[in-house]
């Protein structure tokens, strides 16, 4: 998922949303001297879908030691133990296998009791705590980090099969945090009230990483056969997804072939249109991207209009953008607001809509005003930007705690 609330930025909002926090230095990253271990909660997976715990826990660990809590597995017959395991970048993986049969609340009391002795082992004493979910709380209330930060990604709560007490424990996370961030400037909008210190780091981008997709690369093979012209789509395929909307393209446009990259969750893979010019080539390493995107046409951004998706802010938005990619996507509020505004990106809500984009769309690649503007605006934002407004925000906490 915090002195006064901040005023918007502006659109392109490179920075936190606030009118007096100070910006990081980048150079030296002196702000990260001495930082305490960092202890992240969260209900995502780290070895699921690379976004943005991993880009931002990453850089921590650069600097100090991150522990990255996730769920449990329930796969034990009788013992619980804690697997912890290292990541690239320095990060520590830390997993609770449990058994199963639990009730909730031998879940909490074992993950509790997991982590006492952990944080013993690892003498973890001068520590923040960093929340991706309020569900956390149940197990963790009892520590006495030296930050909370609350990292709002989404509204958990909109989402299908959330659990009942996440929005109670959601206002006792409100309480303990002294940081709240959100994923976009929506979030940030439905959040402000409810914490004095809120700040929108929106999505953001590794402008390196998916630039590489503006110069032709070796085809992955699964991709390699299928004709072009391609409009792709990476991400998790969820109930966020419009179906209706995918299958209606394709019926409307057999020519077109339609790429789905990325993982399907919490719907039946049996629901997924099916049509010869629908492609799902299922979950992707962060690192082959870049191949996949290179030979796109198009990419798209297919989200339904529903309450799992009123205040996303999709970090691919720019990632397609950094690839020289031309974007078609639903009006989801955070891609209207500031992508479609400066004609970055085009917006559509039906299937005939969307159709005629992608044909403007696919005129698009030699558009150089429109990549010339594209580039003036990614070269305001960066994780490495986000990460260090972040940071300075919590420095200075920090540095008021020592002097009260």
């Amino acid at each position: 998922m915090p002195a006064a609330t901040g005023a918007p930025t502006a659109a392109a909002q490179p920075k936190a949303t606030s009118s007096s926090h100070p910006t990081a230095h980048v150079a030296g990253n002196t702000q990260a001297a001495n930082l305490p271990d960092l202890v992240c909660l969260s209900h995502l997976r780290w070895d699921f879908v690379y976004q943005r715990p991993q880009h931002l826990l990453s850089r921590f660990a650069r600097h100090t030691r991150v522990f990255f809590v996730e769920e449990p597995h329930f796969d034990g017959p009788e013992t619980s133990w804690l697997d912890v395991s290292p990541r690239d970048g320095g990060v520590q993986l830390v997993v609770a296998h449990l058994p199963h049969g639990l009730s909730p609340a031998q879940i909490e009391a074992e993950q509790r009791r997991l982590l006492d002795g952990f944080f013993a082992e690892q003498d973890l004493k001068h520590y923040i705590f960093w929340y991706y979910t309020p569900m956390s709380l149940g197990f963790t209330d009892h520590f006495s980090p030296l930050l909370t930060v609350y990292d709002c990604m989404d509204e958990l709560s909109a989402f299908k099969f959330a659990p009942e007490r996440l929005k109670e424990l959601e206002q006792q996370l409100f309480q303990k945090a002294d940081l709240v961030f959100t994923g976009g400037q929506s979030l940030y909008e439905a959040k402000q009230h409810q914490h004095p210190r809120v700040y929108a780091f929106p999505s953001s981008i590794d402008k390196a990483h998916f630039g590489q997709a503006r110069r032709p690369l070796p085809q992955p093979a699964d991709q390699a056969a299928i004709a072009e012209p391609r409009i792709g789509f990476f991400g998790v395929l969820d109930e966020r997804a419009d179906l209706d909307l995918l299958a209606a393209v394709a019926d409307a446009r057999p020519d077109w072939q339609l790429i789905l990259i990325g993982p399907v969750v919490k719907i039946d893979p049996a629901d997924l249109p099916r049509r010869p010019n629908l492609h799902y080539l299922g979950g992707k390493p962060y690192t082959e991207l870049p191949a996949y995107l290179s030979s796109w046409q198009v990419a798209m951004l297919p989200f339904a209009l529903n309450e799992s998706t009123r205040f996303i802010s999709p970090t691919k938005t720019p990632e397609y953008l950094a690839a020289g990619k031309p974007v078609v996507s639903t009006p989801i509020r955070d891609v209207v607001r500031p992508y479609g505004e400066q004609q970055l990106v085009h917006i559509a809500g039906s299937p005939e809509e969307f159709c005629a984009a992608i044909e403007q769309a696919l005129l698009q690649h030699q558009d150089e005003e429109w990549q010339a503007r594209v580039d003036a605006f990614l070269s305001q934002i960066s994780w490495d930007q986000t990460w260090q407004g972040m940071l300075s925000l919590m420095q200075d906490v920090l540095q008021q705690q020592k002097k009260a």
